[in-house]
């Protein structure tokens, strides 16, 4: 069959998809995609293992920005607690917690717009001390300068994480106070210092297929495409414009996560936010279809998760090893 997902198991990487090619893999029957889907990942990976992560909110509330989805968002009433940037000790103690659990990758967010440049005095701190322990390190904290990008990447960070969010038609519908400019110029200063980029986006928004194939083709003709590809599922948090947002329906969920597998070959695509109200059956069919990351922990920043012996039992039954 001479499909898109053909070709690219033929001449892999790629940095140049039409939407009419990524629309045509969205279109094809289930099985074919995750058919090819699965094929591409075999090509790229171990089918078998799943890179596991914790993420850590370090600052919590307060954040100037309007993301509809965003719970820490001062400007909606979501009855979330404010914290103020957590002290270092308790972020090794969650750390080594986490290394105990069987993630390999801490991350730690933080809810600024963009950190002033005597905010990453103490996060620098936080990245040394969790790489001491053997962990890979990961900080999502908003848009960052080059001179900041430089100075986390000489602290030893690993990862850097700055979602799109969604296509560039539909992004004006959940932020605005951000541009999708300015969040490629911050992933430009992170690939500039050399720190691998982890970056996706959130589905179950509202948007139409139109602009998730929007959204996966601003990742994947990216110059390099991003080491790491959360694909988020919206969690409709009362308070905030997105809570009644209807659900997307889940096989739709899967064909993404098998698109985003197909464009983007060699990158670790991560089942992300949204994990809670999935079944079991839906989650397997994700890793069928290429995911091979999620994070363990009950907490994602502020919203829930699933609880990581849940996860342990889920790998066991599908013969999934945790990396």
């Amino acid at each position: 069959m001479n499909t898109p997902a053909a070709n690219t198991l033929q001449t892999g990487l790629r940095h140049n998809w039409t939407t009419d090619e990524i629309g045509s893999l969205f279109s094809l029957p289930f099985s074919d995609l995750v058919s090819h889907a699965q094929q591409v990942h075999r090509i790229h990976f171990n089918p078998n293992q799943v890179q596991v992560s914790t993420l850590l909110s370090i600052k919590t509330g307060r954040c100037p920005e309007d993301c509809g989805y965003c719970p820490q968002s001062v400007r909606y009433d979501t009855g979330l607690e404010n914290e103020e940037l957590l002290p270092l000790e308790k972020v090794v103690e969650q750390a080594r917690a986490a290394k105990a659990k069987g993630s390999s990758r801490f991350c730690m967010g933080a809810a600024w717009r963009a950190p002033r440049d005597r905010d990453l005095e103490p996060v620098i701190e936080m990245v040394k001390e969790v790489k001491a322990l053997g962990l890979e390190t990961c900080l999502t904290l908003g848009m960052l300068s080059e001179v900041q990008t430089e100075r986390l990447k000489a602290a030893g960070l690993d990862y850097y994480n700055h979602n799109l969010d969604t296509s560039p038609d539909f992004y004006g519908e959940i932020i605005t106070t951000r541009t999708y400019q300015d969040r490629l110029d911050t992933l430009q200063r992170v690939r500039a210092a050399g720190i691998n980029v982890c970056c996706g986006g959130i589905v179950g928004m509202g948007e139409a297929r139109a602009d998730r194939i929007g959204l996966l083709q601003q990742l994947a003709n990216q110059p390099q495409h991003p080491e790491s590809v959360p694909i988020n599922l919206l969690v409709k948090v009362e308070g905030t414009p997105l809570a009644d947002s209807e659900d997307l329906d889940p096989i739709e969920f899967v064909r993404t996560i098998a698109v985003a597998r197909i464009l983007m070959p060699g990158s670790f695509v991560r089942l992300s936010a949204g994990r809670e109200a999935m079944s079991d059956e839906m989650q397997a069919l994700c890793f069928l279809a290429g995911a091979n990351s999620v994070f363990y922990g009950e907490k994602l920043l502020t919203t829930p998760n699933p609880a990581a012996d849940h996860d342990r039992l889920l790998f066991e039954r599908l013969g999934i090893e945790a990396v």
